[in-house]
């Protein structure tokens, strides 16, 4: 964990993860039950100004624009054709999954996945300028890497869309598309060309993966708790609460965005989690003192 400043966050990983893989310690978790769950958005990469999967939706709404007259005088649609970034930048999770469910259905889910891959190849995030797979966090590649090498099986849990994730989370992450649990559309399975594929519908399979949302999920894929999670903002809150339910001992980690010069700064959607954080005294990592660098990739 090289891109790590010493101090009482790193060392609290490090007491944790050494006091539970020491054979013979009170404290040791068996391999099998070494759990970590990841936030994605505002934890692993950076989210702002939009998610990037946002920022993909946003694309797709205006190629579809043209069958839709009514997203003119529509919201959150409105917002998107006129590239009103003030609306844009205080979307709510409903109004985001209203997009998502337009703009990720009626296709292939192979059309979709092409689709992906293909944007991630070439778009870029607004405030920074360079590919959304470059504005990976090096610490917390680091920090997945450490666990790994110390037997915990790490996941994805997030808000957005699980295909969508899939498409980059093993180049990225080091993070096998089976351990990634998301939000997710309903799907048919059909025949196609002589082969077989899944047909998206524009509906979203229950729970979102978001607040309350993410421990029924995590339940659902893996049936227990984690021993370790981490997040970022109040979406993640319950997925933190829900590993303290462990029955082995548990770490909570929150990435606190503090760091103006290198990276954007807001507890706009954390306050509730920073609360929790301060009063159970989980970890709070700071971009600004905690992290050496930020980004993968220079930005």
């Amino acid at each position: 964990m090289n891109s790590w400043n010493a101090g009482s966050a790193k060392k609290s990983i490090l007491d944790y993860v050494e006091k539970v893989t020491q054979p013979g310690s009170s404290s040791f978790i068996n391999p099998e039950d070494r759990i970590a769950v990841f936030d994605n958005d505002g934890t692993l990469w950076e989210e702002k100004p939009f998610y990037a999967q946002v920022a993909f939706a946003f694309e797709k709404v205006k190629e579809l624009a043209p069958q839709h007259p009514e997203w003119k005088a529509t919201q959150p649609f409105k917002a998107v054709l006129e590239n009103d970034f003030p609306f844009l930048a205080q979307l709510q999770l409903p109004d985001a999954v209203k997009i998502l469910a337009v703009t990720h259905a009626g296709m292939t889910n192979s059309e979709f996945q092409r689709q992906v891959d293909e944007w991630l190849k070439t778009a870029r995030n607004q405030k920074f300028g360079v590919h959304h797979t470059d504005l990976a966090y090096k610490p917390m590649l680091e920090l997945l890497q450490y666990l790994r090498a110390n037997e915990f099986k790490t996941y994805i849990v997030t808000g957005g869309g699980v295909e969508f994730v899939q498409q980059f989370s093993r180049e990225v992450y080091g993070i096998p598309p089976e351990q990634v649990i998301g939000s997710a559309v309903v799907m048919n399975f059909i025949e196609k060309d002589g082969g077989y594929d899944f047909m998206r519908l524009p509906n979203i399979v229950q729970p979102i993966d978001d607040g309350a949302g993410k421990p029924v999920n995590i339940q659902r894929a893996l049936g227990r708790p984690p021993v370790i999670a981490v997040g970022n903002s109040d979406g993640d809150l319950q997925m933190l609460q829900f590993s303290e339910a462990s029955p082995h001992p548990s770490l909570q980690i929150l990435i606190h965005h503090d760091d103006a010069t290198r990276e954007v700064v807001y507890d706009k959607g954390a306050e509730k989690i920073l609360m929790e954080a301060r009063n159970k005294h989980w970890t709070i990592v700071s971009m600004k003192d905690d992290f050496q660098e930020i980004f993968s990739k220079a930005a």
